[in-house]
């Protein structure tokens, strides 16, 4: 993995290097943050009085906004040649701000402000917040178009359809924020709490909604390889090629963890409701959840480095 990353002339220069990870970092709290919030709205209300779960969606939010910007004035000195420190000198953010990208991403500076209403609404009314159509309706605007801005600036307009590519972007980036934010949520808020009610009610829902989510990533992610590449050869002879099949292997890593917790699912979990969550019982379920979740960090995390990478080299 980490001769693929090097390759992938990443670490050419200590900016690229420092823009790159910002942007996997964006992607992380976007996923946590957005899939999250989805989470607890749909699935889990109660989650929001949580001390864990609002603390780390407001970390999460603090992340996501402060790699934004990081990015974005990263992105000015990356364009321009010059070191990370230049990144906030007024020239280089006055020209990075003119460009497609400088625009893009202060338009989603400013959607993480308007995140920021959400998270207040749901830290001040918990529950009762999070299930108001108007909080709902704010959550699908400003979340979809914060992660539209993510496929911008990726490679989906490259290609001689952009307009199948790019549906099939965003509905990529959506499938890995549900599934991604809902991971999260177990691992945090669910599990380590054991309340009979909730993984009865919960686990079998998210399974569902997880399932769907995969079925959509895949999807989704190989209609986007399919516009992108010129011929197979290129998954061998190019750096972005070798990433690619870095993400699809780490994905099929995911799905083999995802497919031992749904079978946990299937044929424990009305043992360990009987049972009132017996630790020995729910142990290995959070394992393997806990393993996927890492799995599937990983899969953003290459993520972040195709969409930075050229596609010819």
């Amino acid at each position: 993995m980490s001769a693929v990353l090097a390759g992938a002339a990443v670490f050419s220069s200590s900016t690229k290097t420092a823009y790159v990870l910002t942007r996997d970092a964006e992607y992380l709290a976007g996923a946590v943050f957005w899939g999250g919030l989805t989470f607890i709205s749909a699935l889990w209300p109660a989650g929001a009085s949580v001390r864990r779960v609002r603390v780390l969606l407001t970390a999460a939010w603090a992340g996501g906004a402060i790699a934004t910007t990081a990015a974005l004035a990263l992105e000015g000195a990356w364009i321009s040649q010059r070191g990370p420190s230049a990144a906030w000198r007024a020239n280089v953010l006055s020209a990075v701000l003119k460009t497609d990208f400088g625009r893009e991403w202060s338009a989603k500076v400013l959607l993480w402000m308007l995140a920021l209403v959400l998270l207040a609404q749901l830290l001040r009314t918990g529950s009762r917040g999070v299930t108001s159509l108007s909080w709902r309706l704010g959550l699908l605007a400003v979340g979809l178009a914060s992660l539209r801005i993510d496929g911008l600036t990726g490679h989906s307009g490259d290609t001689r359809q952009p307009a199948i590519a790019e549906l099939a972007d965003l509905t990529h980036l959506v499938a890995i924020t549900v599934w991604l934010g809902g991971l999260t949520m177990l691992v945090v808020g669910v599990l380590p709490r054991r309340h009979v009610g909730e993984l009865e009610r919960i686990v079998p829902q998210y399974s569902l909604v997880a399932m769907c989510a995969v079925a959509a990533v895949v999807f989704s992610g190989s209609v986007m390889a399919w516009r992108l590449l010129d011929n197979v050869g290129q998954l061998t002879s190019t750096t972005w090629g070798h990433l690619l099949l870095l993400k699809v292997g780490l994905l099929a890593a995911v799905l083999a963890a995802a497919f031992g917790s749904k079978t946990w699912v299937a044929h424990r979990l009305d043992f360990a409701v009987i049972l009132r969550g017996e630790s020995s019982l729910v142990r290995p379920f959070v394992l393997s959840v806990a393993v996927e979740t890492v799995l599937a960090v990983s899969v953003l995390a290459v993520a972040g480095f195709l969409a930075t990478a050229d596609l010819g080299r």
